[in-house]
């Protein structure tokens, strides 16, 4: 394995590196999805059993993956690939790149609302309960709008991506996207 490579659980290869930045985007959309699963799992759980450690830990995991790795993700599309796309001679393409970057910020403020939840899982005690009917909404519409936009990446802007940035230039996004994760 080369010093640009992470092991993902659920990549078909056995590492997946920088060097091949779309995989790692792709491999990022994986980890959404379990992240997404996780939490949905925890919500059944709180509403049976509580706060308890294993939910204590599973709101930790959820949020340790929006609060670090989703805007990481998300930074690197904005960088590499909405300011290459924005451009581009297929309107399709460009509009999908103003609808990602709004879901964005769509997912941001969405994700503010539910993390005060999530924070209040990990942290346990009193505070800790099932959740409002409008947190279950904020819960419900992160997922949704998140199993769109992967959609619409991997069928219209990665596609694109790919055809319109030349090896040289997928090196140094994937060298910037390792740079960006060593910084933090």
């Amino acid at each position: 394995m080369n010093a640009n490579s992470v092991c993902l659980p659920g990549v078909h290869s056995p590492a997946v590196g920088f060097d091949q930045p779309f995989e790692m985007l792709e491999a990022c959309h994986e980890r959404v999805q379990r992240s997404l699963d996780l939490l949905q799992r925890l919500i059944a759980h709180v509403d049976q059993h509580g706060c308890d450690a294993d939910a204590r830990s599973a709101a930790a995991d959820v949020l340790r993956y929006f609060d670090v790795a989703a805007p990481l993700h998300h930074e690197d599309e904005e960088q590499h690939l909405f300011s290459a796309l924005g451009q581009h001679p297929d309107v399709r393409v460009r509009a999908t790149v103003v609808t990602l970057e709004n879901d964005h910020l769509l997912m941001t403020a969405i994700w503010q609302r539910l993390r005060a939840v999530l924070v209040r899982w990990q942290a346990g005690g009193a505070g800790c309960g099932p959740m409002t009917e409008t947190e279950r909404t904020y819960a419900s519409d992160f997922a949704q709008a998140y199993q769109r936009h992967i959609r619409l990446e991997e069928d219209v802007l990665y596609p694109a991506a790919r055809a319109a940035l030349d090896a040289p230039t997928q090196r140094a996004m994937g060298h910037e996207m390792a740079a960006r994760r060593r910084r933090d």
